[in-house]
């Protein structure tokens, strides 16, 4: 992939770019929130922060930049982000990371198991405080399952925290169902799948 001119999908969102790092890893972590120190094998949130963005700087790996889109508020700036990857690439991308950590941290975490093989993953998905509203994360899901039906696939799915009522109710609406319950970095997830 060349980000000389990045693809645009539809008005203000694109693929990510190089420069995007700092605001794409600020997102990563606000929505993954613990997993984010798990995965970086950091304990504070500039160390985890730094290593987000050279995850996101390296090609093949979970947290890589061409598996994300950013979408652009008015003023230019990244107001929201989606993460996604085929469910069938997952342990190959997972690889990398769990190669860090255990190079950092002499071990390394069991990887949870988040995706299946015949889905297109949703990872994670964060919009801005200051952005909320104005329903960003509906275009950047849009978005997200255009792509997924550009890759082939015919199933999208995501995982949303169990005590998060609010957001569930929100997938639901959306058109995704609760097919099984599934525990990530010690917490209970509902894994919900969409037919595109």
């Amino acid at each position: 992939m060349t980000y000389d001119e990045p693809e645009v999908f539809s008005l203000n969102v694109r693929q990510a770019l190089p420069s995007d790092r700092q605001a794409v890893a600020r997102l990563v972590l606000l929505a993954i929130q613990d997993i984010a120190y798990q995965l970086t094998g950091e304990a504070e949130e500039a160390s985890a922060l730094a290593q987000l963005e050279r995850y996101y700087l390296a090609p093949g790996n979970r947290f890589s930049a061409d598996r994300y889109l950013v979408l652009t508020a008015e003023d230019g700036a990244v107001a929201g982000m989606i993460l996604c990857y085929d469910g069938a690439h997952a342990e190959a991308l997972y690889r990398p990371v769990l190669d860090h950590v255990r190079q950092r941290l002499g071990a390394a975490p069991a990887m949870d198991v988040e995706a299946d093989d015949d889905e297109f993953y949703i990872d994670a998905l964060a919009v801005f405080p200051a952005y909320e509203g104005r329903g960003y994360a509906k275009a950047l899901m849009a978005e997200a399952e255009t792509w997924a039906l550009r890759e082939g696939r015919r199933k999208i799915a995501l995982n949303v925290d169990l005590d998060k009522e609010k957001v569930y109710a929100i997938y639901l609406k959306r058109g995704y169902e609760e097919d099984k319950q599934i525990e990530i970095n010690g917490h209970a997830f509902r894994h919900m799948v969409k037919s595109l």
